[in-house]
């Protein structure tokens, strides 16, 4: 009899042990962004950052991606895209999503994270990667700026391309600035299957 009770507890413990492995290796989602300048290969954090990755997913699964440009590169800080494409025309969206910055990921060198409006829970399909360790956009507090920007994610293949997007040349259209002078578009976005 004892000797079936160590084995059941083998068992649950071994059963425990590969559903945590489990969940930690599903946790991760692989995105690849195909860009005029090369790919970008995105490492996701769906453990961490649930609702940001699905909403991400969902725009890159629904095709919303392709033909969009990086319209906001500052060399220095980060290059932004997701929403318009070389005419500066926006695309429609999905309704905005909660805040999720205080999920323990920081806006470091490579990550990528939320682009928003002043409201903190304002999210939609705009992202940007940061270029350099930006510690002044991570959240602090529940109040004003203090909600910085939620992290979803890091790069893991292309960061010479997300370097030579951040060195491009920029310029002023219209209303927007630090646009760059030749597009830099996304010409798809697709999920990597494991």
């Amino acid at each position: 009899m004892k000797f079936f009770k160590i084995l059941l507890v083998s068992a649950l413990f071994c059963a425990a042990l590969f559903a945590g492995t489990a969940n930690a290796a599903g946790s991760k989602v692989f995105v690849k962004l195909q860009t005029s300048m090369g790919n970008i290969v995105l490492e996701l954090d769906a453990a961490k950052a649930p609702i940001t990755v699905e909403n991400f997913l969902r725009y890159v699964n629904e095709g919303h991606y392709s033909g969009t440009i990086f319209h906001r590169v500052i060399d220095g800080f980060m290059i932004q895209g997701g929403n318009f494409d070389k005419n500066m025309k926006q695309k429609a969206t999905h309704a905005p999503i909660e805040n999720e910055a205080r999920n323990g990921l920081y806006n470091d060198k490579y990550t990528i994270a939320m682009a928003r409006t002043n409201d903190p829970h304002s999210a939609t399909d705009q992202f940007f990667i940061n270029v350099k360790d930006n510690s002044f956009l991570n959240f602090k507090s529940e109040s004003g700026s203090g909600w910085g920007y939620a992290v979803f994610g890091k790069v893991i293949g292309g960061k010479k391309v997300v370097d030579k997007i951040a060195k491009t040349v920029t310029f002023r259209k219209g209303h927007f600035s630090d646009v760059p002078v030749k597009p830099i578009t996304i010409i798809k976005a697709e999920e990597l299957k494991q």
